[in-house]
């Protein structure tokens, strides 16, 4: 039996919502004006009988210029901007009135009247006025300035996504010509002499496009889904390299859950047998390893090819472009400083990819990203 659908919010608890959170928001820079207000009444304009009242005072005036101000807000104009010649029309208003308040809790907490009430401190009573203007002025514009940074904040962290979607997309425009076209050319070799391989090769192919058209065009992935394109692409390498290429791939079934953007591991194993094992006569192994370990996510690849080329400075910091005799390992540099940077952006300045040599002889490549960085999945809230 299904259970019934619980109603729609009312307009009315949204704005209580609201008006609690905005409250809550201000209320410890509400505190920190009071305070700066009640040293300025006491020690420049040396009204009351000292510090400690003044202060109880300035409390019992902010809070009420808070409610007031935030609660007028939020009646008119929600979670909107404010209409800039009401708010002020509304600030002469609410000011004095939260001055009036303000005092008169005071009054009843103090237990006795309040000097700057009394008929002979009018000028004082004008001057804490004065003062109570300028910090609801002050401390709104702190407020709404404060609003405006977090939108262009969040308008910033919008813009860096789609950045590192682009790069994403740059990325596969790089990865995808040549391999395809290699594999195009073995396909037109076997296929008037070894026909059975090249159907084979064939339905590799196919197989690899749609795992990597599904994957790229996603914002989040799986490791499990990122370790089947992988697979695909392997197979269709060693049908291409034969019995050069051997190939493991090493991810622990709790792990496959684990979300996180696409095409981060493919371009590491792309590199390992377009630059280490394919150039290599003998060819090699490809290792693909995912692991933990102390909070971080270890993606690692390992191949046994011909290692680090030492005209080519694989880890450059980012945004730092490294001289490469070659176009092949200037491509290979700018697919690395794409790496970089998407982890960089994606996963904050504790992201990272290293490549170093393999033991005895190859290169390993690792990325490493903090687990609380990665999307929610079943295995990080465990």
């Amino acid at each position: 039996m299904s259970t019934p659908a619980s109603p729609p919010a009312s307009p009315s608890s949204s704005r209580i919502y609201l008006l609690a959170r905005e409250l809550l928001r201000a209320l410890l820079p509400t505190l920190v004006i009071n305070v700066l207000c009640a040293a300025v009444v006491t020690y420049l304009m040396h009204i009351g009988t000292g510090f400690k009242q003044n202060l109880l005072i300035a409390m019992c005036i902010g809070l009420s210029a808070m409610l007031l101000i935030q609660g007028a807000r939020t009646l008119f104009w929600g979670n909107g901007e404010p209409h800039k010649g009401g708010f002020i029309a509304m600030l002469l208003v609410l000011a004095p009135l939260s001055f009036v308040i303000g005092n008169l809790v005071a009054e009843v907490i103090l237990g006795t009247p309040i000097e700057a009430l009394t008929l002979g401190q009018s000028n004082n009573i004008i001057g804490i006025i004065v003062l109570t203007l300028l910090a609801c002025v002050g401390g709104t514009l702190f407020f709404w300035n404060r609003e405006k940074i977090a939108a262009l904040q969040a308008h910033a962290s919008i813009i860096e996504k789609q950045a590192a979607l682009a790069q994403l997309q740059m990325l596969q425009a790089q990865v995808e010509p040549h391999m395809l076209f290699n594999t195009l050319a073995t396909l037109q070799t076997l296929i008037a002499s070894e026909p059975l391989r090249a159907t084979q090769m064939l339905d590799q192919l196919i197989h690899y496009m749609r795992a990597t058209l599904t994957t790229s065009r996603s914002e989040n992935t799986t490791l499990q889904k990122e370790f089947d394109l992988i697979q695909a692409y392997l197979g269709l390498m060693s049908l291409r390299m034969g019995l050069r290429l051997s190939y493991r791939l090493q991810l622990p079934e709790q792990l496959g859950s684990l979300k996180l953007a696409p095409m981060l591991l493919q371009p590491l194993v792309e590199n390992s047998i377009r630059h280490g094992l394919e150039p290599k006569v003998e060819g090699g192994n490809c290792t693909v390893r995912a692991s933990l370990h102390q909070g971080m996510l270890i993606l690692s690849v390992f191949d046994t090819g011909q290692g680090l080329n030492a005209g080519i400075s694989y880890n450059q910091p980012p945004g730092i472009l490294a001289e490469g005799p070659t176009l092949e390992g200037e491509t290979m540099h700018f697919g690395l400083q794409n790496i970089r940077d998407r982890l960089h952006a994606l996963y904050g300045p504790l992201a990272e990819l290293i490549l170093t040599h393999n033991v005895p002889a190859g290169t390993m490549a690792q990325i490493t990203i903090p687990l609380s960085a990665l999307p929610p999945s079943p295995y990080t809230r465990a």
